[in-house]
C-alpha cells in the first residue's frame, strides 16, 4: 500500500463555526496514520469574522492541533499583508511551499521556510510536490502589493522536470488556480492535481492526472491513495468526532471578539450556500444589494457573487458577528457613475461564461433597484430596465458596489477607477447600519430572470 493524501481546502470561514473546524480536525485525526500526508491547497487562514480579527492568527488553533505536513497560498491568504501571513508561516508547524509567488526575484517568504518544492517519504515512497497560486492574485488583493505572481505553468514546468530527474515515485501539485488546473494537468506530467480557490467538488481525471478539489468550508476532506492508479474516497466533517481543544480554542476567541450584539430578527431562515447565491436572484443577495443602495442613495445596488461567503442560514436572531460573515472585507463600499451602456454591460458580465473562475451556469450578480431578464441559451441580456423604465444608453446611472470591483479586472471589468465618484462606510457597516433601519426581511421578486433554469415564473414589472 503506497502513501494517502488528506486534501482540506478553502477553509475560510469555518473558523467562525467552532463546532465544523473541530469536527475537520477531528477528521484528519482519525483517517491519519504512518502513510499519510496532509495537505492544505490555500485560503486556509482567510476570509472570515475570525479570521477579519486576527488577521488569520485563528488558523494556527487548527494547524498546531493537526500537524497538517503541507500548504500553499491562496488569493486570500494575503488579506491581511504579507507581513501577517509570514508571521502565520512562522509559526505554523506545516512546510509551506510555492513556486510561481515571489519577492524582489526570490521565492516568497524563503526567510520563513517557504520552499518552491518539497520531497516527503512516506510508505517507503518518495512524493513531490509543487504549489502554485493564481496569478490574478497581484491585481485582486490589493494587501497582496510588492509581490510578483509568475506565470504558473512555465515555471511548474521546470520544477516538475528537477523533481523527476530527483527520482520521485509520484509528483502532486498543490494548486490554488482554480479553473486553471485543467490546463496544468494538461501542460504537465504529474500524477495529481489536489486543487483549490474555485468552491464546487471536482473529482475527474484530465489527460491522466487525477484532480480534486473538496469545495469550501471545511466541509469535505479527500483522500487520494496514490497506491498504483491514483484512487479518491470523500469524507464528510459531519461524521467526524470532535477535536475538542480546536473547538474549544475558537469559541474562545469567538467570545473575545465580543461581536454576539443582536442586531435584527429573521422570521424565516434565508439560505446563504453557494448553490444559492451563483444561480441568480436570491434573498441573501436581495439583502445586501439593497443594503449598499440604501447606504449610499444611488440609482442601483450590485454585489458580486463571490463576494458573499457561504456559512449557515441566517435565523432567528442575527449578530454582529453573522452580518459580518457575509462580506468579511476591509472593503468600503464606493459609487460609480456609469453610463447607460456601461450598466448594460455590466450586467451582461455577470453571466457565468464570462468570468474567468467558477462554473459556467453561475449568475455573478445580486441588484436593487435593477431589472434584468437574461437568455443563458444565447447569451444574451433581453431587458433591463431601473426603477422600472428602460436604461437609455446615454443616461448616467449611480451604482452602488464594493470598492473591490474598481480595482479587480477579474469581475464586472466595465467598472473601474475612472468610474468612482465616493466611497462610503466598510461594506459589513453597511449591513449592519441597514439592518438596524429597515430589519432583515429580503423577498425573492423577480428582479433577475434567467430563462429556462426556473426563474422565469417570477417574471415581475416591479424592480424590487
Amino acid at each position: 500500500m503506497g502513501p494517502r493524501l488528506l486534501h482540506y481546502s478553502d477553509v475560510e470561514n469555518a473558523y467562525d463555526a467552532p463546532g465544523r473546524i473541530g469536527r475537520l480536525a477531528g477528521l484528519i485525526e482519525s483517517r491519519r496514520d504512518g502513510s499519510t500526508i496532509v495537505a492544505g491547497t490555500g485560503d486556509n487562514t482567510s476570509p472570515g469574522v475570525l479570521p477579519l480579527v486576527t488577521e488569520g492568527r485563528q488558523s494556527l488553533d487548527f494547524f498546531r492541533a493537526v500537524e497538517p505536513d503541507l500548504e500553499t497560498f491562496g488569493n486570500h491568504d494575503f488579506d491581511y499583508g504579507r507581513d501577517r501571513i509570514l508571521d502565520v508561516v512562522r509559526e505554523s508547524p506545516q512546510t509551506w511551499v510555492t513556486a510561481n509567488v515571489r519577492r524582489n526575484g526570490t521565492v516568497f517568504g524563503a526567510d520563513a521556510g517557504v520552499r518552491p518544492w518539497t520531497v516527503v517519504d512516506r510508505a517507503g515512497e518518495r512524493v513531490g510536490f509543487l504549489g502554485l497560486t493564481d496569478p490574478a492574485t497581484g491585481s485582486l488583493n490589493p494587501n497582496a502589493t510588492g509581490l510578483e505572481f509568475e506565470d504558473p505553468i512555465r515555471v511548474a514546468r521546470d520544477v516538475v522536470d528537477d523533481l523527476r530527474d530527483r527520482g520521485v515515485d509520484h509528483l502532486v501539485v498543490l494548486s490554488h488556480l482554480g479553473a486553471a488546473d485543467e490546463e496544468l494537468a494538461a501542460e504537465l506530467d504529474v500524477d495529481v492535481v489536489l486543487g483549490g480557490h474555485v468552491h464546487s467538488e471536482r473529482v475527474e481525471r484530465v489527460d491522466g492526472t487525477l484532480l480534486t478539489r473538496p469545495g469550501v468550508n471545511g466541509e469535505v476532506v479527500l483522500e487520494v491513495d496514490l497506491g498504483g492508479r491514483p484512487a479518491v474516497s470523500r469524507h464528510e466533517v459531519t461524521d467526524a468526532p470532535v477535536h475538542d481543544g480546536v473547538a474549544d480554542a475558537l469559541r474562545s476567541r469567538m467570545r473575545a471578539a465580543d461581536l454576539e450584539e443582536v442586531v435584527a430578527t429573521v422570521e424565516e431562515p434565508i439560505d446563504r450556500s453557494e448553490g444559492t447565491v451563483f444561480r441568480g436572484e436570491s434573498r441573501v443577495g436581495n439583502f445586501v444589494a439593497d443594503a449598499y443602495r440604501w447606504t449610499m442613495g444611488t440609482d442601483v445596488g450590485l454585489q458580486n457573487s463571490g463576494g458573499i461567503r457561504s456559512g449557515e442560514p441566517l435565523r432567528g436572531e442575527v449578530t454582529l458577528a453573522d452580518l459580518i460573515s457575509l462580506v468579511p472585507f476591509e472593503e468600503s463600499v464606493a459609487v460609480a457613475a456609469l453610463s447607460g451602456a456601461e450598466l448594460l454591460d455590466t450586467f451582461r458580465q455577470a453571466d457565468g461564461s464570462r468570468v474567468a473562475f467558477g462554473e459556467a451556469d453561475w449568475w455573478h450578480a445580486h441588484v436593487s433597484g435593477a431589472r434584468i431578464v437574461w437568455d443563458p441559451d444565447s447569451g444574451a441580456l433581453k431587458r433591463a430596465t431601473v426603477g422600472g423604465e428602460p436604461i437609455d444608453p446615454t443616461a448616467t446611472y449611480t451604482v452602488a458596489t464594493t470598492r473591490y470591483l474598481f480595482h479587480s479586472d477579474h469581475e464586472f471589468p466595465a467598472i473601474d477607477e475612472r468610474h468612482l465618484v465616493e466611497e462610503g462606510p466598510i461594506q459589513y457597516e453597511a449591513l449592519v447600519d441597514f439592518a438596524r433601519a429597515e430589519g432583515i426581511d429580503p423577498a425573492v421578486e423577480g428582479r433577475i430572470v434567467r430563462e429556462g433554469d426556473g426563474y422565469g415564473d417570477r417574471d415581475k414589472d416591479g424592480d424590487g
